[in-house]
Order: structure tokens, then sequence, then C-alpha cells
């Protein structure tokens, strides 16, 4: 028996789930191999195709499966007999049906409404809860008590009740506004965005304004947080075949003295063009000019000040080498060249791991 089309959207939902709980943190990369392998399973057992973005968007209605699971869960524990036939109607229906509002449930949402003007928003929700007991589900109401929530900050409740209300009627355009506004909240950009694009969608027309800032303020929140997950610059060494120092993470002091013209004891000035151009002299600037305290104490040396009054009388570079054998200046070359210890080689395993 081969499956119907119902079943082909619970498997297209199912495999778009167990995707979204990878790209939201749920599962970790480790578990990458072993979901892809169960997604490639499910879609060929059902003969679906999870590439097909119309086909993944009609399976779960702009939604996903772990949302419209939610609803059902917060239907089944509704203990009032309403409640009970609303949850057996969506098991028929596949979705919630609105109660039909009374006189008496409309007042209660114009008392809640009058209460939000006022800011009381606890009372607000307290009447539109009252409203929702006399017409469970209702699309309206439940909005009104999302955007009562929204304010009172309790934005959990405010996505429960925004969801159930796009759910109960998916051309409900503010419900979606409210989905939206409470999913970012809570730092779900992703479903933000998507909450807002089913928002314009129902609007048509192309989407009120309100509604595109939402989706264009949820965009560039996602495209921040993609940025930030970047490493930073100043950790790569794009430097062919450059090495920050020897086996211990310690820079080759030999090497710094001889950049400086050291090494004989003659003076003399040191080759400016091929100091800029050392990448480790390059490392060493930019550890220095970061660190103000480095330069404090590089400032205080007695062995540094001497040899810069010697330069300034015109007397010559000192021996660098012999400069470099004092156990204080070595320290704080340690430190300027970004050296650690058993870091080895590359520039990676030093300052780039703390």
């Amino acid at each position: 028996m081969a499956p119907n089309e119902s079943q082909k959207r619970l498997a297209l939902a199912i495999v778009d789930f167990l995707g979204s709980s990878l790209k939201d943190g749920t599962l970790t990369a480790d578990d990458a191999e072993s979901i892809e392998i169960a997604q490639s399973c499910i879609a060929d057992t059902f003969k679906v195709d999870p590439s097909n973005e119309a086909a993944v968007k009609d399976a779960v209605g702009g939604q996903s499966l772990a949302n419209i699971y939610s609803v059902y869960e917060k239907l089944r524990n509704k203990s009032t007999p309403a409640a009970a036939d609303t949850s057996a109607q969506q098991s028929q229906q596949e979705k919630p049906k609105a109660g039909s509002p009374t006189d008496e449930s409309d007042k209660l949402k114009s008392e809640g409404n009058s209460l939000m003007s006022k800011k009381d928003y606890p009372a607000a929700i307290e009447k539109y809860t009252q409203a929702l007991e006399i017409a469970p589900a209702n699309p309206i109401y439940l909005s009104n008590r999302a955007a009562a929530y929204s304010a009172s900050r309790q934005h959990e409740k405010a996505a429960e009740d925004a969801q159930l209300a796009t759910t109960v009627d998916a051309n409900y355009s503010k419900a979606w506004s409210r989905l939206g506004l409470a999913r970012f909240d809570m730092g779900d950009y992703h479903a933000a965005k998507e909450a807002y694009e089913s928002g314009i969608a129902a609007e048509g027309n192309g989407g009120s304004d309100a509604m595109k800032r939402g989706l264009e303020t949820s965009k560039r929140k996602i495209e921040e947080a993609s940025r930030a997950s970047e490493p930073p610059s100043e950790e790569l060494d794009t430097a062919s075949g450059a090495s920050r120092g020897g086996a211990g993470g310690m820079p080759d002091l030999s090497s710094l003295a001889g950049m400086f013209g050291g090494g004989g004891g003659g003076g003399g000035m040191p080759d400016m063009s091929s100091m800029m151009n050392n990448p480790m002299f390059g490392q060493m600037a930019q550890n220095l000019m970061s660190n103000p305290d480095m330069l404090s104490n590089l400032m205080s040396n007695p062995r540094l000040r001497q040899m810069a009054e010697s330069f300034g009388q015109g007397g010559g570079m000192p021996d660098m080498s012999s400069l470099m054998s004092d156990p204080n200046l070595a320290d704080m070359a340690r430190n300027m060249m970004g050296g650690g210890g058993g870091a080895g080689q590359g520039g990676q395993g030093g300052q780039g791991q703390q």
C-alpha cells in the first residue's frame, strides 16, 4: 500500500523538523551524519523530495512540526468541556476550531483592550482569559492576550497564544505579527523571520510597512549572528612559512637581535625596511600597542632607557644579542611576540586560544 498525500506531508514535516533541530542547536554537529541518514531513509521510503521548498511549506503550513505539536499539547491539556470538544475537532480537522464569541466574551475583550491602553497588563490578561473560557481558541482573543503577554515580557506565553491563533486562522495577520515579535524577543530570529514572512503572505499586496520592518529587523539579526560566529581576522596567520617562535612558543631572540642590527657589538643603524616587513616585528608591535601595561613596563626598564639615551646621543645601537640575554627583557619579548609555552609554530597556539 503506497503512502497517501497526508502521510507524505507528515514525512516531509518530520524531515524538516530533523533538519531544523540541527540548525537551531537542539542537536549537535556530532549527530549530523545520523540525522542525514534518517532524512534520506524517510524521503526514499515515502517518495518525497525534501529539497522541494514549496512542498515542505505546504506540509507544515509555514510553521514547523515542533510548533504544531506544541499547539496540540496545549489543547490536549485543556480541562473544560468546550476545550475537550475543540481538541477532538482538531484531531479530525487537523486544526482547532474557534469558539463562537458571545456578547459577554466581546465585553470582556473590550475591557481587556481598555486595560491595555492603561498599561495594566496583568488585568488585561485576566479579561482575555475570561473571554477565552467562553470562546476557546478564538484567534482575536488569543492574539490580544499574546500582545498583553509580550508587553509584560512573558514572551514564551505570548508565542504560545499567537501560535495557536495562527493555527486556528492562518490568514489572521495580526497573530503572525505578534508571533514574530514574541519569537524575536525570545532571540529566535529565524522563527521570527518565518512568522513575519507568513504574515506578509496573509496580508497580501506585499505586506504592511510594520510587517516588512519586522522581517527586515529579523534578517539583520540573523546576519549579525552569522558574522559574530566568524573567527576574528587577527587569529589567522596568512604569512607564508611564518613562525612566531621556537618549539615552546618563545620568540627567536637571536633573530630579533639580528633584526635590530645587533650581534657583533659594532652598533650601527638597523635596516628599517627589513624591520617593518618582518612578520615577527609586526606581531610584536601589534601586541605592544594593545597592552598599555606592557608598554609601561618596557619604558621603565633601565637597560632600554640606557639604549635609548645612547642612541639619542649618537652612540649607535647597542649589542642586541647581549641586550636580549636580560631575563626581564626576554620575558617582555615573549609576551610581545605572542609566545606562551608549548604552542609550537604557526602562531595559533598562544594568543589565539586565550
